[in-house]
């Protein structure tokens, strides 16, 4: 090695090896990460010759390393003389391909789908097939897992013979003994049949798709949920009503909640490969059955699904369908006794409006509406307000302020302080869907009231509430509503609400702007340097500090600073400081 070492000519790999040799794994990992850079300083040939078969029969056990190795083979092509070449970079990941840590075989498998691109249809044949083949009928599972990924990516440029023992060889991976190798079939069924001519589609794939989904562990029927999806969008309305409806409804009743959970997540895209027709003849009581699941976890997923699905029904028989079918399980999914449940269906249940009109959305969802908006759960009061724009634009602003504004208010004056904490991070969206007419007549005294609460966190909450609205609204509304009712609150006889001024301007500063600064609230900070009590005198340099930064340097130097500088000289040794402080920022 030390004469390796000596030959300019072989000195990268002279240096790889040490570095690789080293306990270090780190010192591994660096190596790895720079192997293009020296596939670079090797040429190509020398990288065919001498590089790959390195890496090929030196693997080292760390699976850090192992995995930068995946990943860096993936774009190697280039790098050994481009496409004629490709098949030399085989070897390595193959044999990454086979060892027992999941991450660096699925980098393994990634490149190497990379690389079969980078291949003629004859080089296809000659490399990448056998070497399928011999993943596909290895002894350990590893082998057997990887290859499964690698079928679709040959498939359609080999020639008809080829096809045939590809079909034959996933099938007899469909049926393996191993668990792990029979899943990673049923995840990749839905890429090959996207591959597989339309006449294998019907006679091979869907066979292995319904053993796949009668499997006896739940682990592989829930992934086979995906292969219906992708083979149900390949077949005619008719095929599908043949070949793939009683599967789907053996998943909703599957005695697996894993199952049926992974069906409800996936139905709208079933529901929308199948068809509309489909979907109301036989697919409505599946969807029936997830809502009313045992399992939680199944309900809130398909809850999540209610808008969509809706949304996707026949037109002619879809309000009939909602209103009969649906609606009676949705009533008993917002009183639900679990709370991701609850929260799920608050964010969807709003767009079922303009999908069943204004009639029926005042005397059937409203009620629900209201009683979600005094859930005990705030992400279900959240998500209604959130999507209170879609039942405005179907009843009206006048409809919904009689009937869910009133409710908002209760819980915006509740006695617990948390429900009217979480009211307030929800108005500035509740204004900007409302608009400002609407929210001046109802809601900005709300908004005020807010300011003067006994509670610290409610008050500074609502200040920087107040900062959000002037964001939504503008400068000129900020003006005229919001910053009048600030400056009377520096008169108040209680300092708290005094210094709830001060912790406004604060907030609103930045987006007033330095001029409306200086005319509007200025004034108002500078007579409060005066106030008998200390934390507002020392609040008051605080506040000069930040909109002293934000005015013109006139008003800086007339006021700010002389304002600063006879603070500095205060009683109190925190005015002292805090008005020090600023003037050294300021200067």
């Amino acid at each position: 090695m030390a004469d390796e070492a000596g030959d300019d000519s072989l000195y990268p790999i002279a240096v790889l090896i040490d570095e690789l040799r080293n306990e270090d794994v780190q010192l591994q990992l660096n190596s790895m990460r720079k192997l293009s850079t020296i596939a670079l300083a090797l040429g190509v040939e020398r990288t065919r010759s001498e590089l790959i078969p390195f890496l090929t029969d030196s693997m080292c056990d760390e699976d850090e390393v192992l995995l930068a190795l995946a990943e860096q083979l993936g774009s190697f092509t280039p790098l050994v003389g481009g496409n004629a070449h490709a098949h030399c970079l085989l070897s390595p990941l193959e044999s990454l391909a086979t060892v027992e840590e999941t991450v660096v075989r699925d980098k393994a498998v990634e490149s190497l789908r990379t690389v079969a691109g980078d291949h003629s249809p004859a080089d296809l044949e000659t490399h990448m097939v056998p070497l399928i083949k011999r993943l596909a009928t290895g002894d350990w599972f590893t082998s057997r897992t990887s290859s499964c990924g690698l079928f679709s990516v040959c498939y359609s440029r080999v020639s008809t013979t080829v096809k045939q023992e590809l079909r034959t060889l996933f099938r007899n991976l469909c049926g393996d003994d191993t668990p792990m190798v029979r899943r990673a079939a049923a995840s990749k069924l839905g890429e090959l049949a996207k591959v597989v001519e339309r006449e294998y589609v019907i006679s091979e794939i869907i066979p292995m798709l319904h053993n796949l989904a009668n499997d006896e562990q739940d682990s592989v029927r829930l992934l086979s949920v995906d292969g219906c999806v992708s083979t149900a969008e390949l077949l005619t309305e008719q095929e599908c009503e043949q070949y793939l409806l009683n599967t789907i409804k053996d998943a909703s009743s599957d005695k697996s909640w894993r199952v049926r959970y992974v069906l409800a997540d996936k139905f709208t895209l079933l529901q929308k490969a199948i068809g509309a027709n489909l979907t109301n003849q036989h697919l409505v009581p599946a969807f029936q059955a997830l809502l009313k699941d045992v399992e939680a976890e199944v309900r809130a997923a398909v809850a999540h699904k209610v808008k969509d699905f809706c949304d996707q029904l026949v037109s002619d028989a879809r309000e009939a369908t909602i209103m009969q079918n649906i609606l009676p399980h949705v009533k008993q999914l917002v009183s639900d006794a679990n709370q991701h449940v609850k929260s799920a269906l608050a964010s969807v249940i709003m767009g079922l409006s303009p999908i069943v009109g204004k009639d029926a959305t005042i005397e059937h969802l409203l009620p629900l509406f209201l009683l979600q908006l005094k859930d005990e759960c705030p992400d279900v009061r959240l998500n209604i307000i959130s999507n209170l724009d879609c039942v405005n634009e179907v009843i009206g602003i006048e409809q919904l302020s009689q009937s869910l504004l009133p409710a908002i208010v209760e819980l915006a004056e509740d006695a617990k302080w948390r429900v009217r904490l979480a009211i307030i991070e929800h108005m500035p969206l509740l204004a900007s869907q409302l608009g400002q007419q609407f929210f001046d007549d109802k809601l900005n005294d709300l908004c005020m009231q807010w300011l003067v609460d006994h509670v610290y966190a409610i008050r500074e909450a609502a200040t920087v509430n107040l900062r959000k609205l002037v964001e939504a609204f503008g400068v000129d509304w900020a003006k005229e509503s919001i910053v009048p009712k600030v400056i009377n609150l520096s008169q108040d006889q209680n300092y708290l609400r005094r210094m709830t001024t001060l912790f406004c301007i604060n907030e609103l500063s930045p987006a007033l702007g330095g001029d409306h600064i200086s005319k509007l609230v200025l004034p108002t900070v500078l007579r409060m340097a005066n106030d008998e009590v200390a934390n507002v005198r020392f609040n008051v340099a605080k506040t000069l500090e930040k909109i002293g930064l934000l005015v013109d340097g006139a008003s800086v130097s007339a006021e700010v600073k002389p304002t600063l500088q006879r603070l500095s000289h205060d009683a109190d040794v925190d005015v002292q400081f805090f008005s020090q402080r600023a003037l050294q920022i300021l200067a």
